[in-house]
């Protein structure tokens, strides 16, 4: 590797890359699909409850089809790109209703938006219904404040809090600036920043997996990071990032922890975490 690439800032790549023109925002609606994820199902389901009861709270009624599953991403990003295309067919039979489909992951809402046209670049009528799913996808915290535009009140007590965003989410979603100007509306929460905001922590799906010496190094540099920025906790809305960098935090010992931005947000606003 170059110098360049070891001389670069922490956080040179901050800025998520620009985006084609401003997204157009539809009024609230009455009734939203929630795709949970697998990762969320399977290791967070408070959090997909959780996300749940932030939409109701806001008036919106919720429909969670029990036929949904993966989005393909793990298979897609492996270049299985026959078994992604079977997986994601799958999701487009159970999300054709029209209505909303909200995610409470930046990585898998990105999927839906992006990456489903490649999938299906060769099936014209599959891809008009892509299209029409790409449009009614939303990331949790971009539905919260650009569709339902919240107003809450912090019912927590004071604290310091650390974002992470996966970098697909960042890149394909903007979710980090989601984030940040929803934690920027509690009154008693400080968002601090770390000099390994932008990096990967290491998960990237089956990357840990095929590359685990690596994964392991640049999830050390993550959770060090974020043990040192002074933070109380560490909040993402990425459920595969949340289980990489609370396992590598356990298997340090160390007492610090993340958790899905999902469950801290209710809290705040429900007062459930108050003593």
């Amino acid at each position: 590797m170059s110098e360049l690439f070891y001389d670069a800032a922490p956080n040179a790549t901050r800025v998520a890359p620009d985006r084609p023109g401003p997204r157009p925002y539809p009024a609230k609606p009455r009734e939203v699909i929630l795709f949970g994820t697998c990762v969320v199902d399977l290791f967070f389901p408070e959090a997909g409850l959780d996300a749940i009861r932030l939409l109701e709270r806001e008036g919106v009624r919720v429909h969670f089809p029990e036929g949904q599953s993966c989005c393909g991403q793990p298979a897609w990003t492996s270049g299985y790109a026959s078994e992604a295309r079977e997986v994601a067919r799958a999701q487009l039979a159970v999300l054709d209703a029209d209505m909303p489909v909200v995610v409470p992951s930046g990585s898998c809402a990105g999927m839906f938006r992006q990456h489903y046209r490649e999938l299906f670049a060769e099936e014209p009528d599959t891809l008009k219904r892509v299209e029409a799913l790409a449009e009614r996808t939303f990331e949790l915290t971009e539905f919260l404040l650009n569709v339902c535009r919240v107003e809450w009140q912090d019912l927590g007590e004071a604290t310091r809090v650390a974002l992470h965003t996966s970098c697909s989410a960042r890149r394909e979603m903007n979710t980090h600036l989601h984030a940040r100007e929803l934690l920027g509306r509690l009154e008693k929460v400080e968002r601090v920043d770390h000099d390994h905001e932008s990096e990967c922590c290491g998960f990237g799906g089956t990357f840990s997996v095929r590359m685990p010496e690596v994964s392991g190094a640049m999830v050390r540099d993550k959770t060090r990071s974020l043990m040192a920025s002074g933070a109380d906790e560490m909040v993402t809305a990425d459920g595969g990032c949340l289980m990489n960098i609370n396992g590598s935090l356990d298997k340090q010992r160390q007492p610090f922890r993340g958790r899905h931005l999902a469950s801290f947000l209710w809290e705040r606003v429900s007062g459930e975490g108050k003593a």
